[in-house]
């Protein structure tokens, strides 16, 4: 879709503010600066016109006037996409930031989450019933964004990636119907939205499963960065061998007070039996000896807190990811180099492991395109706004993605791709590809949404896949 001319934009305004409700359409002013808010800073990109929406009506009307007027689209859920997708730069925002409620069933064991809400919005709704739900790391990320392209977390191994706990979907359609999509109402659009992000429509609702976990254990583990070997060694075979319960997310942080580096674990345990859940952190101790081991009994919203704490919004990030098989000797050896190498004080490098629960879903039973055990590999240059060294930030991030080529799998996660990786965007699906694209022709033959990368296809022009 081209950029709007003023015409379109002012016929688009018009439009709006006839069909949504008075204040909901903004075009500057403090509103305006609050829905084009993103959690990495240096995106600069600038709507034409913001809607502030807070139903699926609102939803409707915003994605029928971009289509009537020819003005590219964009929908801000919790705002963390790195890359800056969230806002259609010259174009039309749909905000749904909101629309974040919660309504839980602790009978049914079941939540409905709208399309606005975050990590930290389900996690908090969950807890006063003994519930939990499967999310990412941060609290900060919306759930509808996470959950459509995958949701590595640390219950992926006990319960599967947050995309597995999507019992159905409300969905605006670009040409405006509003279809729930589900194993038996729209299978065909139920299976493209797990995994195939928000590139078939705008998601005002969700309902997901949740989950009763009697033993939750978390923490952190650091290093010293002289361990570094012996410590990713011997995790090689904790990785290999962990039950279901144990999930580890691991990697390399600037130590405190930005001295040496440091390698992390942050072990999860979400079992039934916190004695058996102490065993198998017990299994970390061999590994080295550690500079901090802080491993207690939790819940899912401290643990988002803690990661919210340490990537505030508002600084810069750029964030190249790479999956790979296991943590082979030539994996180690770049996360060696990582951290000897770290420009930023804010920068990391975090490994998330797919195995267990995740793992035993058919690649064909989702969108999502990799379904064999593996690691995905998250290299974050982070830094302050001002920073004069950005670019060799960038570098960093960079520098690690081509060592890390001849270890990696030929696509990645497709919700941190960014625009430039077309070759891992061409294998991020891997074997479900051609019917993604298909379906994308189905629900969305206008290219009106594009929430994460898709391969190119035959169907999509020059100019619109240009934009990718």
């Amino acid at each position: 879709m081209a950029v709007a001319t003023n015409r379109q934009l002012v016929r688009l305004t018009d439009a709006l503010r006839r069909s949504v409700r008075a204040g909901r359409v903004v075009t500057a002013g403090p509103d305006y600066e609050a829905g084009r808010r993103l959690w990495n800073g240096a995106v600069s990109s600038r709507p034409a016109v913001i809607v502030r929406c807070v139903d699926p009506a609102e939803v409707r009307a915003a994605v029928l006037a971009a289509g009537e007027f020819g003005v590219p689209l964009s929908v801000r859920g919790g705002g963390h996409d790195w890359a800056g997708r969230a806002l259609s730069d010259g174009g039309l925002t749909l905000d749904l930031s909101g629309m974040r409620q919660v309504t839980v069933d602790p009978v049914a064991q079941v939540a409905v989450v709208s399309g606005g809400a975050t990590a930290a919005d389900l996690a908090a709704a969950a807890e006063p019933f003994g519930l939990t739900a499967v999310t990412g790391s941060a609290g900060s990320v919306g759930m509808a964004g996470l959950t459509l392209g995958g949701g590595y977390g640390p219950l992926g191994g006990r319960f599967g990636l947050a995309l597995d706990n999507l019992v159905s979907a409300d969905v605006v359609l670009a040409d405006g119907s509003i279809v729930t999509a589900d194993p038996e109402r729209e299978p065909d659009l139920f299976w493209a939205v797990r995994g195939g992000g928000g590139n078939f429509g705008v998601v005002t609702s969700m309902r997901v499963r949740l989950h009763r976990v009697p033993a939750l254990l978390s923490g952190m583990v650091m290093y010293p960065w002289d361990q570094a070997e012996k410590v990713l060694t011997g995790l090689s075979d904790v990785l290999a061998e962990s039950p279901d319960e144990l999930t580890v997310q691991s990697g390399v942080l600037p130590g405190p007070g930005g001295d040496d580096p440091v390698v992390f674990l942050a072990p999860t345990w979400s079992g039934d039996d916190g004695v058996a859940g102490g065993r198998a952190m017990a299994r970390l101790d061999p590994l080295g000896t550690p500079l901090v081991s802080q491993i207690a009994p939790t819940t899912t919203r401290r643990m988002l807190a803690a990661v919210d704490a340490q990537f505030p919004f508002g600084r810069h990030a750029e964030i190249r990811p790479r999956s790979v098989p296991s943590l082979t000797a030539g994996v180690r050896d770049v996360l060696r180099l990582a951290g000897s190498t770290l420009t930023s004080p804010r920068s990391a490098v975090s490994l998330h492991s797919l195995h267990g629960a995740a793992a035993r879903v058919p690649v064909r039973d989702t969108a999502f395109g990799n379904r064999d055990p593996h690691l995905m590999i998250e290299i974050i240059a982070c830094w302050e706004p001002g920073d004069p060294r950005a670019s060799d930030h960038r570098a960093w991030a960079s520098n690690l993605t081509s060592a890390l080529e001849p270890e990696a799998l030929r696509g990645s996660y497709p919700n941190l791709l960014g625009r430039g990786e077309v070759a891992q965007i061409a294998h991020a699906y891997g074997p479900n590809t051609a019917r993604i694209l298909a379906l994308k022709h189905r629900f969305d033959p206008d290219d009106a949404f594009r929430a994460i990368p898709l391969p190119l296809s035959p169907w999509r022009s020059r100019d619109r896949a240009s934009a990718w």
